[in-house]
């Protein structure tokens, strides 16, 4: 069974080396593993065999044809490992089936007026054991762990959530299901998401902004993803920025949705925004996210500003042309601006970030997300 041997911590760290650069960078062959790593030739023969064995590795077809020997790439194998992601909103719930390679497999989701406890555990409990019974028990033994995003601190949402503060819902589920349960911030799983999924490479530095109902961030330093000692590095949201108030007045799908006096549905492929309200919310939420860019720019001298959110892409176009027109318009003087560019998962980052909580851990090469 996969559960025993992956908590039983069989996987050299060459061996998650092996298998995080193909995450990253594809199929590659061994040449080109060993030359990443540092490892052997020998060594990567070795290491790679074992992988394929065990289901975690596959090879492709022979590539002929280019200068050298004919190579065979190595490719993730889908089925190798399966793992449970748990995503907890403001109005929606989601849980997805993630295989090896990132793919969602299986998906549910639960909207509601806000998450009540009992409800979001119901809601995880019975999606799993549906889960379950639509795999063979082999896949099934192959369920490496529950990962949960959820922002933290729900008791200071408003009086209705104030039941969450007597609510562990890491240990609640632990205690009922056979593979370990795994939880962090929601916006810090989005940018966990972007490094173990994303889709283009990145710098070892770069912020990471997450527009939901509220705003949230990730902090990636030096190739890490950082949580700090409460595990809630770079709330952005709180952030206070010169037009008044804090980031999540600004740059919000709630803000949006005080200006039009109505809730969206939390599904953005219902989003039903007229053009004149979007682009007037767009231009400032964009000058809140340039300012709290350039704000993390100066302090810790970041090149990159990665903007993602459950938003359209349209949408998530538009705040990131406009956080880059406010940045021009800023005193910038001994800062050096930081690029702004658009993330690659949209509203699939934070459930696929809870689904590589437990990836990360037994599958990573430091064993954290990212």
């Amino acid at each position: 069974m996969l559960n025993t041997r992956i908590t039983g911590g069989v996987f050299s760290r060459n061996e998650r080396l092996i298998l995080s650069l193909i995450r990253k960078r594809g199929p590659m062959p061994r040449a080109a593993l060993a030359q990443a790593t540092g490892l052997s030739a020998q060594a990567i023969t070795n290491l790679s065999r074992k992988l394929i064995e065990n289901g975690f590795l596959a090879e492709e077809d022979v590539v002929r044809g280019k200068v050298g020997q004919p190579s065979t790439p190595l490719s993730l194998a889908p089925d190798g490992a399966l793992f449970i992601g748990l995503k907890l909103g403001r109005r929606l719930a989601e849980l997805a089936l993630v295989d090896f390679a990132g793919q969602v497999k299986l998906h549910r989701q639960e909207i509601y007026p806000f998450p009540e406890p009992d409800r979001v555990l119901a809601f995880a409990r019975h999606g799993i054991a549906t889960f379950q019974s639509n795999l063979t028990q082999a896949a099934r033994d192959r369920i490496a762990g529950l990962g949960i995003a959820t922002p933290f601190r729900l008791w200071d949402w408003g009086v209705e959530m104030a039941a969450w503060q007597d609510h562990d819902l890491r240990a609640e589920l632990a205690a009922e299901l056979p593979f370990p349960v795994f939880l962090e911030n929601d916006a810090t799983t989005a940018c966990g998401a972007e490094l173990v999924f994303g889709q283009r490479p990145l710098p070892a530095d770069f912020l990471h902004i997450y527009i939901a109902h509220f705003p949230g961030g990730g902090l990636v330093l030096d190739g890490k993803l950082r949580f700090g000692p409460q595990r809630n590095a770079a709330a952005l949201g709180s952030i206070l920025v010169p037009d008044g108030g804090q980031l999540l007045d600004r740059a919000s799908v709630a803000s949006l949705e005080t200006r039009l006096g109505r809730s969206l549905h939390p599904d953005d492929s219902a989003w039903d925004v007229p053009e004149r309200v979007e682009a007037e919310w767009a231009a400032q939420a964009g000058r809140a996210l340039a300012f709290v860019s350039l704000a993390a720019a100066s302090i810790v001298d970041l090149p990159l500003v990665v903007i993602d959110g459950a938003v359209p892409h349209a949408t998530r176009t538009r705040l990131v042309e406009a956080t880059r027109t406010a940045l021009i318009d800023m005193p910038r003087e001994g800062i050096d601006p930081p690029e702004v560019i658009e993330g690659s998962l949209g509203r699939n980052a934070r459930v696929l970030g809870a689904a590589a909580l437990p990836l990360s851990h037994f599958f990573q090469p430091d064993g954290q997300l990212g």
